[in-house]
């Protein structure tokens, strides 16, 4: 039942429960992208799992978000338990075999898996606003500081070099407004208090170097297997937001970085997008858009995007119209928003003559599902009642000790796990000021020296033009005048805003998202 240049899925169910056929993925169209939904417990883990094994197995790369950490026995090889035998029978999968696939771990915070960041920089203004949840007045003001420190060549790699920046733009905000528009104190100081909730929830862990280079989650291992990139979201889920921003951060590098290959025989990476919802909830408007003008033009980059979630409502209908493959699970329908999300489901399939697709989805069995694909011309199939294939590798997590030696023959093993400092906008924005402090403190001192009476001798006479009287005098006249000299502070950091605001470098090229173009 394995054909080459098709995943095989399952196989599909006549009315009367009798088997129909095998159904397949055509390995050209899975950069069409692609849907996988059902209620909490109908088999969507498996059936992801069943799609990754897939993939690399066809010499595919594949990246996926573990929420549960069940998809981690992908990386072992599949043990004979009863209920997957029971299902390969019922299917007539004769040449199903235990195998297992090579799998890179990966981990923001470097507990369960190799440690994955990126640069402030990279992430660029869009995103890092839609994390930090930033207000229209607050998002300008970030915009503007990437404005800045693309101009003024400032590496904006983590936290600390943003937040120095701020700092910067805070003090000096009248004479930025005038080059940059309007900074308002009182935003940056609503976006430093926003940053410290970011650093307290880990966000400090995802923002530094060694930056990812998409290259490493884009492997093939020496037999052949594509990579298998797992992403651990346990502990990553405690804020949703973040996880959302990273993968969508992923998403839109693949789509900045990768040439465009047309249609290829088969995808050259696989992204799956668990929990889809959380990257459309509360989402501005323009960040959907962006996201929809990604997944619809990422697919000729050879990049296949499928989004996991229990309700096809979580996806907007203008990135849902892009998802060619789909398996839809069981959905209970119990509340009114429940019941619209069967029809909705049902609706999005070319009918079946054989079935009531609203009817069947309700009753679907665990490892069931309504499939669909695209084959032919690219036209959707007609939908089938479909038993989900047993996968090859492991049904359930591995244990530390497994997931450890996998990650001592990683191919990327040193590569990730340990922090890199280098200088960056922190480090040239505190030296900026310490030079131009020790300028203006050089020219204060000339000034002072000029103002000293010369003499020709170490004893004067009061009343004859003494140091007391001079000093009295000059004091007199500063009074009368007004003037007041600035403090070194003052134009130390006026001397770096002036710098800054006038240097005219080779502004940094961002994408669609905001991240960088290189």
């Amino acid at each position: 039942m394995i054909e080459d240049g098709k995943i095989f899925i399952g196989a599909s169910r006549n009315p009367d429960d009798s088997i129909n056929k095998p159904e397949y993925l055509d390995l050209k169209f899975g950069n069409r992208h692609g849907l996988v939904t059902g209620a909490t417990g109908t088999g969507k883990t498996v059936t992801l799992q069943v799609l990754a094994e897939g993939f690399s197995r066809a010499g595919v790369p594949v990246f996926a978000a573990d929420i549960k950490g069940d998809l981690s026995g992908i990386a072992a090889k599949g043990e004979p338990k009863d209920f997957l035998i029971k299902r390969a029978e019922q299917i007539g999968f004769t040449d199903y075999e235990f195998d297992q696939f090579p799998v890179i771990f990966w981990d923001l915070f470097g507990q369960k898996g190799h440690r994955v960041r990126t640069t402030v920089a990279e992430m660029g203004p869009l995103l890092l606003a839609r994390l930090m949840d930033a207000s229209e007045p607050q998002e300008g003001v970030i915009n503007i500081a990437f404005k800045i420190a693309d101009q003024a060549g400032l590496p904006l790699l983590d936290l600390k070099d943003f937040t120095s920046l701020l700092n910067y733009m805070g003090e000096n905000a009248t004479e930025l407004s005038s080059q940059f528009g309007l900074i308002s104190k009182a935003s940056v100081g609503s976006i430093q208090r926003a940053l410290l909730v970011l650093e307290q929830q880990g966000a400090e862990h995802f923002f530094g170097e060694p930056a990812l280079k998409i290259s490493d989650i884009m492997r093939t291992h020496t037999n052949g297997y594509g990579q298998i990139s797992v992403l651990a979201a346990d502990k990553l889920m405690m804020n949703p937001r973040l996880y959302a921003t990273f993968l969508l951060w992923l998403l839109s590098e693949l789509f900045e970085e990768l040439p465009e290959v047309g249609d290829p025989e088969k995808p050259k990476l696989v992204f799956f997008f668990d929990e889809a919802h959380l990257l459309f909830n509360d989402a501005p408007k323009v960040l959907i858009e962006r996201v929809e003008q990604v997944v619809r033009l990422i697919r000729s980059k050879g990049v296949g995007v499928y989004f996991v979630t229990q309700n096809p409502l979580d996806v907007p209908e203008t990135v849902l119209a892009q998802l060619g493959n789909r398996a839809q699970h069981a959905l209970r329908a119990y509340s009114p928003r429940e019941q619209k999300a069967v029809k909705t489901a049902a609706d999005t399939f070319r009918p079946n003559p054989a079935f009531d697709c609203a009817t069947v989805i309700t009753n679907l069995g665990t490892g069931e599902a309504l499939v669909s694909t695209l084959e032919a011309k690219g036209a959707p199939s007609i939908v089938e009642r479909t038993l989900i294939r047993p996968p090859s590798g492991r049904v359930g997590p591995l244990t530390d000790g497994e997931r450890q030696q996998v990650m001592d023959r990683s191919p990327v093993l040193g590569i990730y796990d340990e922090d890199v400092d280098r200088e960056s906008a922190f480090e040239m924005l505190a030296a900026r000021a310490k030079k131009a402090a020790e300028a203006e403190a050089a020219k204060r001192a000339q000034e002072d020296a000029a103002e000293q009476p010369g003499t020709t001798s170490g004893w004067t006479l009061p009343g004859f033009g003494g140091d007391d009287d001079n000093r009295q005098g000059r004091g007199t006249s500063r009074g009368r005048s007004g003037y007041q000299r600035e403090t070194v502070v003052e134009a130390a950091m006026k001397s770096v805003a002036r710098t800054v605001a006038t240097q005219v470098g080779r502004a940094l090229v961002r994408g669609i998202l905001g991240s960088l173009k290189r």
